[in-house]
């Protein structure tokens, strides 16, 4: 108990007042016998508000999971809903994943609304993000609430919230729900819910969802084309289960084989280090399931069902993981040569994405002459875009981590019509005598090999907060002159909103939100991100390197050297 500071030995006296429940006492009581460290981690700040909402480690504390912590946030956004939408019956939609305690969580959270005369719409069971985005316009609700943590692992959890637009809250509301929440003390929370208010729900939003999925994302493909395409699915325990299988049969997919090891909902991920389809290990099962069916296609969701991984046939019939950037590339492609062959492209559209992903991206849009858009990571901002610019025409966009949005019925990451497109775009790929690998390698032919590649270092406590926080004071006083040979020529710090051009030394204002992001680009294109996680213990760097391609250059031999650079530039960074 002396070893605690006396900020973080205030805030445990007070979770030991009558305030809260005598389990939540009992568990800090015993923490203080046992774990002294872990206490202080649990107390030492509060959650807050990352890129993707609020997340954490579940337990007792102001920097933990728990209904004190949401019934904290929901009540301050009550208050605020309530102001905003003056003599409005509000209404407000929440779904949960199959992390533990999602259920109970999320029931919490219902009655703190329920409490505050809100409407609420429950979802019966577990449901996927992009229902709940869906969901939030087709009920014409004022906000919604998701609780998951995506592929953080299982001691995790979150609470993410959207807006009327069915995206995530952006400024001005962001800022002021939170100053709303930081205002309010936990004797501040209304428990006490008027059942009533509470509606449970289940297939009245499914069905629709899933036919605007299938309305967004079966673009071409005939259906012999479908019929000849033998797919593997898994869920990797998560929430996609209850969408992705029904989408893809009411597509008109009938060869798809589902990992049923993996088929079932489960918060511990027992067969999976971490259930992240960005890892080779978490796809192993279904790699297995695809080399015994003979499968085109294997395609991985996180538990929410926001993100998904992919992997096709390579020249060698193996199964190859593609990155986030490759799968992004192809479908926005694909898309573009839809809209340009079906439609003709007006010079209303644009993509987005983020600016931490691949340049590739630019360079394509600007062939189409459509415009591209870049936003901070997360893609809260790619769906603000769409607000903000309603005369224009989304098509598509996505992110580095796996994330890709079809269209604008969803306005979050959507793994479910995401999963649908990369499937039509393989399948139209095979028909044409062709693979959903052949259609990355024709775009590196015509706009010039990207290649990508990401570090995340993992710095846990305080400790690690603040060897994170030191590496980007550290980048920052001493930038990177060189880079693998080339020289830095251009410097942009997000932080500071000021883009440096170390050529003749000019300043350009950098037109984002504040963010503590540092990017480099160097002379032969290379661009280097530092960047820490808004929702993880990380710090995560981004590397991109660029190769033109003439037209009897070997693809392979070109991927090696980028990759040799890579590795090098690693080396040179000290992340190796």
């Amino acid at each position: 108990m002396n070893t605690l500071t006396s900020t973080i030995q205030e805030r445990v006296n007070e979770w030991l007042s009558p305030t809260f429940d005598t389990a939540t006492q009992n568990e800090i009581n015993e923490l203080l016998k046992t774990n002294p460290a872990e206490i202080e981690d649990s107390f030492y700040k509060d959650l807050e508000f990352g890129t993707g909402g609020m997340r954490g480690v579940m337990g007792a504390g102001t920097n933990r999971i728990n209904k004190y912590t949401l019934g904290k946030s929901t009540q301050g956004l009550s208050n605020y809903l309530k102001k905003q939408f003056a003599g409005q019956e509000i209404k407000t939609v929440i779904a949960y994943d199959c992390r533990n305690n999602s259920d109970t969580l999320a029931r919490t959270v219902a009655e703190v609304f329920a409490a505050n005369g809100i409407k609420v719409h429950l979802f019966s069971s577990l449901r996927t993000t992009p229902e709940l985005s869906f969901a939030v316009k087709y009920l014409n609700c004022h906000c919604g609430i998701v609780l998951t943590a995506s592929h953080n692992p299982p001691e995790y959890n979150g609470y993410k919230v959207y807006w009327q637009d069915g995206g995530q809250i952006v400024p001005p509301e962001d800022a002021e729900i939170v100053s709303t929440i930081n205002s309010l003390s936990y004797n501040d929370i209304k428990f006490d819910a008027d059942k009533n208010l509470i509606e449970i729900i289940d297939e009245e939003v499914d069905q629709p969802f899933i036919d605007a999925c299938v309305a967004n994302g079966s673009i071409i493909a005939s259906q012999a084309a479908k019929d000849d395409l033998t797919i593997v699915f898994t869920s990797l325990h998560g929430t996609s289960i209850k969408s992705i299988p029904q989408t893809l049969a009411q597509a008109g997919f009938k060869n798809v084989h589902i990992v049923e090891e993996q088929a079932e909902p489960n918060g511990n991920f027992p067969t999976v280090k971490s259930p992240n389809p960005e890892e080779t290990e978490a796809l192993e099962m279904a790699t297995q399931l695809a080399n015994k069916v003979g499968a085109d296609i294997l395609i991985g969701t996180d538990p929410d069902c926001d993100r998904l991984g992919i992997a096709v046939r390579d020249s060698n019939n193996k199964m190859k993981l593609l990155n986030g950037n490759q799968t992004m590339v192809v479908m926005i492609g694909f898309l573009l040569d839809q809209y340009k062959n079906e439609k003709g492209l007006k010079g209303n559209e644009f993509i987005a994405s983020t600016i931490v992903s691949t340049p590739m991206l630019r360079t394509i849009a600007n062939a189409y002459n459509v415009e591209y858009k870049e936003v901070l990571t997360g893609f809260k901002w790619i769906a603000k875009l769409v607000k903000d610019f309603p005369e224009l025409n989304f098509i598509g966009g996505g992110e580095e981590s796996y994330g890709f949005m079809v269209g604008d019925f969803v306005r979050d990451k959507d793994a479910v019509t995401s999963t649908l497109l990369a499937c039509e775009i393989a399948a139209y790929a095979k028909a044409n005598g062709n693979s959903f690998l052949n259609l990355l390698e024709d775009l590196y032919k015509k706009h010039g090999f990207f290649k990508e590649h990401l570090v995340s270092l993992v710095k846990k406590g305080i400790s690690g907060a603040e060897e994170i926080k030191q590496k980007m004071i550290d980048l920052r006083q001493n930038p990177l002159k060189e880079i693998n040979g080339s020289q830095v020529v251009f410097i942009e710090d997000y932080l500071s909103g000021e883009a440096i051009n170390l050529q003749d030394n000019s300043t350009l204002k950098i037109d984002l939100p504040k963010a503590n992001v540092l990017i480099y680009y160097t002379e032969d294109g290379s661009k280097i991100a530092a960047r820490p996680s808004g929702t993880e213990p990380k710090i995560k760097f981004y590397i991109s390197v660029q190769s033109a391609v003439n037209d009897n250059d070997s693809l392979s031999e070109i991927e090696t050297n980028l990759d040799a650079k890579i590795q090098q530039t690693l080396e040179e960074l000290g992340l190796k």
